[in-house]
């Protein structure tokens, strides 16, 4: 079953990208196979979502730069990309995209295409989630735990005694975006998207699924030793190590 026709796609792409010290938007890095991390990312979207899946970047630091090698997608403007996080490029997104669901994902997540196949089951039921990968608790990633029930209630990176990391896909339904929205518009300029949810499940009592995808590997590259486990992932096969 294929995922609905009113699911849209995100890519975050406004951050400056400072860590990896490269000339160019971090989303424009080169990968062995010779595509960018962008391109990968799109090529993975269209194939497990279809080649009419909406796709709309974020963009704002070397904008022009990320424009011009994707004229196939949408976009839109963080003009504050210098001063603000991750919180308020997604609410640039959700705020000018048209009804249903959206799946996101920071512009600088290298991943294996079959990690968003997995998935599908949750996207056709339209079920908000995020993707994590429950084999590492790293001290600097985002952590999450779990309720009674099973759905994330603590969503940060200080989080104590994490199940696992979130891995930068995830997923708000139809039904849940406007309450993520308001809790966007009430995050700090500084704040991860995180933050939104984990208040919108405090405040709201929004319901957000850990979807495991720990058997497929996924790479969010800040530094050069994580562009070189990128560049390790073999496109739709399982690693090896």
């Amino acid at each position: 079953m294929s995922p609905s026709r009113d699911l849209q796609a995100v890519v975050l792409a406004a951050g400056l990208g400072t860590r990896l010290a490269r000339s160019l938007p971090k989303s424009q890095t080169l990968l062995r196979d010779g595509r960018t991390i962008m391109r990968q990312q799109l090529d993975n979207l269209r194939s497990a979502l279809g080649p009419a899946v909406r796709v709309t970047v974020v963009v704002g630091h070397q904008a022009t730069v990320i424009m011009q090698a994707h004229p196939d997608v949408r976009f839109a403007y963080n003009e504050l990309f210098d001063a603000t996080n991750t919180s308020k490029s997604l609410l640039r997104a959700l705020e000018t995209s048209p009804p249903g669901g959206v799946l996101w994902m920071n512009g600088d997540v290298v991943f294996d295409p079959r990690a968003l196949r997995h998935v599908q089951p949750w996207l056709e039921r339209d079920e908000t989630f995020v993707c994590v990968n429950t084999e590492a608790v790293g001290d600097e990633e985002v952590k999450y735990t779990v309720d009674a029930a099973g759905y994330v209630c603590e969503l940060s990176k200080t989080v104590r005694d994490g199940l696992g990391e979130a891995v930068g896909i995830n997923y708000v339904s139809a039904a849940d975006k406007a309450v993520l929205v308001e809790e966007l518009r009430a995050c700090d300029r500084t704040d991860y998207f995180e933050r939104a949810l984990e208040t919108a499940i405090a405040r709201r009592g929004m319901r957000v699924l850990p979807v495991d995808v720990s058997m497929f590997d996924v790479v969010e590259v800040d530094f050069e030793d994580d562009l070189a486990r990128a560049d390790r992932i073999p496109a739709g096969h399982l690693r090896l190590d």
